[in-house]
């Protein structure tokens, strides 16, 4: 089983960068056979879902798809001039995520939606989202799919917002607007996540999507802290990343990276990633 806590040794390992070599380079994290990837499918969501187990017309409850199953082959890999680019169909809720734990990392990617939609969200924005210093098992959130994570938010209009996922935290410059808060670095300084009494979902500061064609994320996170940056421009930054077990706080610094798919066609491709040795000088000032 997954373990959500892992040994002094293990993250300090993790943390030094030394998990992924050479230093300097860029290491790809795409081909064409998912290589550094597993799968994880759980159910064809409903409307109505309310955060239960799913069942069937006789009340008994449906299992989840599991580990390593890719049922109507949600998750494939197509070529573009040459190069592998990801396409997840969406229709089962779902995720990819690596083989490898990552900490203290820059992580670029492409990203582009589909065409299609599918139930719950049919009548929503399209929606994915990546999900770093994942620990233990999937399914332990409010959709039983995705592992303890901190959410990088993939949506139409909203790339970059941050979303808790199980017991995870952070805390971020925030200001509120009617019943929402939204990034902005001369905000307050708020925590964020189930329990805070701020709600588990924070906006990004700005709408920074290209509507039509192919957008640029990079997530560069070091320590407890970490910048999302959409098409160049910083969208929000996150500090004291954490999960709760029985009350306390545990540090939240490394781990799995996930995909999600989430009932909405998208393709992603240049994904890659890197150690770093501290978060770059030009964005210190959003930690002060």
């Amino acid at each position: 089983m997954r373990s959500i806590l892992f040994s002094l040794c293990g993250v300090a390992i993790l943390i030094s960068g030394t998990s992924f070599q050479p230093k300097d380079d860029w290491t790809p994290l795409l081909d064409k056979s998912l290589s550094k990837w597993e799968i994880y499918q759980s159910f064809h969501h409903k409307l109505g879902y309310k955060g239960e187990a799913p069942k069937d017309e006789n009340g008994n409850l449906i299992k989840p798809i599991g580990y390593n199953i890719n049922q109507d082959k949600v998750f494939s890999v197509i070529e573009e001039n040459g190069e592998p680019v990801l396409h997840i169909d969406g229709d089962i809720y779902g995720c990819l995520f690596t083989r490898q734990d990552f900490g203290n990392y820059d992580l670029k990617l492409k990203i582009k939606w589909g065409d299609k939609k599918y139930v719950p969200r049919v009548n929503e924005p399209k929606d994915s989202g990546v999900l770093y210093h994942s620990q233990g098992e999937c399914g332990v959130e409010y959709w039983r799919t995705w592992m303890l994570s901190q959410e990088f938010q993939v949506t139409e209009a909203g790339m970059g917002d941050y979303w808790s996922q199980a017991s995870s935290r952070s805390d971020v410059k925030a200001v509120k607007k009617g019943k929402d808060y939204f990034f902005d670095n001369n905000g307050t300084l708020l925590a964020f996540g189930s329990g805070t009494g701020n709600g588990n979902f924070c906006h990004a500061g700005t709408d920074a999507e290209n509507k039509n064609g192919w957008n640029d994320l990079e997530l560069i996170t070091y320590g407890d802290k970490s910048i999302r940056i959409v098409n160049g421009q910083v969208v929000m930054a996150l500090s004291n990343s954490r999960y709760m077990v029985n009350g306390q706080a545990k540090p939240l610094v490394g781990g799995k990276i996930q995909i999600q798919s989430e009932a909405a066609e998208v393709f992603y491709k240049d994904i890659k990633i890197k150690p770093i040795s501290g978060i770059p000088a030009e964005y210190a000032g959003y930690f002060k």
